[in-house]
């Protein structure tokens, strides 16, 4: 893989604009592949695949995504979505119970919206784990592990999410781009945990 300083002759922005480009074009692919919802798990963990395969000298463009996604996608896949889809529509339903005003609603919606956030965090970094691409239970065992060891990493995978999600509130049409960033930003957290894991060996 060549310098990210370098520049090649007539490029005019350099890699890491070209980076960037590629890895809004593949977020753009990932949210058309969300759209039907069962699937956003694979669409996310092949995102991830495909950014992570950029510092090894890989492209990271639309095309890797969708031919990677093709390889993949499997009945586990849909699995784990329908799984996701299941506990996001639950988590809903106990929101809605709690501002129904219910006794004991206040601390309900804070231990829900704990749980919730937890999950949200084990799901995002199963994600960005190799291991998604061929075994969902092991990357939730692995990120499982992972969200607990590594606290800081978890607070940054929140803050991705809270970033994107007011990225789209603010604007809508920015809804269709933040899977890229999202993807990258927990592909990110999970290599800082390898390097932090090999430091420690070393």
């Amino acid at each position: 893989m060549r310098d990210v300083s370098s520049r090649e002759p007539g490029e005019v922005f350099g890699p890491r604009m070209t980076l960037f480009a590629d890895m809004l074009s593949v977020g753009l692919a990932t949210a058309v592949v969300c759209l039907p919802v069962v699937t956003v798990p694979a669409a996310l963990s092949t995102a991830c695949a495909v950014l992570r395969g950029a510092g090894e000298g890989q492209p990271a463009t639309a095309g890797r995504y969708f031919e990677l996604l093709r390889r993949r996608l499997r009945a586990g896949d849909l699995a784990a979505g329908a799984v996701a889809l299941a506990g996001a529509l639950l988590f809903a339903a106990d929101l809605a119970l709690a501002g129904a005003g219910l006794p004991g609603a206040p601390l309900f919606a804070v231990v829900a919206g704990a749980i919730g956030a937890a999950a949200l965090v084990v799901g995002l970094r199963a994600c960005a784990r190799p291991a998604s691409l061929t075994d969902w239970r092991a990357a939730a065992r692995e990120a499982a592990r992972d969200a607990v060891q590594d606290v800081g990493g978890s607070g940054l995978v929140l803050l991705a999410v809270a970033t994107a999600a007011l990225c789209a509130w603010m604007l809508m049409p920015l809804a269709f781009l933040a899977p890229g960033p999202l993807a990258l930003a927990v592909t990110a957290v999970d290599v800082r945990r390898e390097g932090a894991a090999e430091s420690r060996a070393a």
